[in-house]
């Protein structure tokens, strides 16, 4: 946009594959995938169809939280970019679709900051990836465009996040002068 300059640019770290959703996202897909392989293994011993055609998508979604969601995050991560400007942050990608993202300095709610060196920022508020009923949640991707803007598994998250938290400083400044 006119006037407007990059101030920094980053791609998630190829390196970081754990997250700390994962200390219950791992026991909980092997309780998921374990229980659909049992599952399956009863409705082939007792010979019914129905039930065996009922465990297939089990089956699916438990090999994709067990290993999938990993295989997916990393090629999507390797097609995922990240900006600063002096009046937004920006995300691109280009996976199955280009995707983009932008949210003005003094649009962003709140920040939340995870891990130190490697680490991810969330841009508002960061939902559980599994909830009660009525609550809101995520999906299990941190690359996911769709919900929170989030910068994750960048280098140097604590710069990055100073550098966010002072240009809103300034920007609300700025815009809380303009008004008097």
């Amino acid at each position: 946009m006119s006037g407007e300059g990059l101030l920094w640019t980053g791609k998630p770290n190829p390196g970081k594959v754990f997250h700390s959703d994962d200390w219950y996202m791992v026991p909980f897909s092997l309780l998921w995938g374990g229980f659909a392989i049992f599952w399956e293994s009863l409705a082939a011993k007792c010979g019914s169809s129905f039930m065996l055609l009922w465990g297939i998508p089990f089956i699916v979604i438990g090999q994709y939280m067990i290993w999938g969601r990993f295989l997916y995050d990393a090629w999507i991560k390797r097609r995922t970019y990240y900006a600063i400007s002096n009046r937004r942050i920006l995300l691109y990608q280009a996976g199955w679709k280009q995707k983009n993202s932008a949210v003005y300095l003094e649009g962003i709610p709140a920040l939340d900051k995870e891990g130190t060196g490697i680490g991810t920022i969330w841009f508002g508020q960061k939902y559980p990836i599994i909830a009660g009923r009525g609550h809101r949640t995520r999906t299990w991707s941190r690359f996911d465009l769709s919900g929170v803007p989030i910068f994750a598994d960048i280098d140097n998250v604590e710069s990055v996040s100073r550098l966010v938290m002072d240009l809103k400083e300034r920007t609300m400044a700025k815009m809380t002068a303009g008004h008097q």
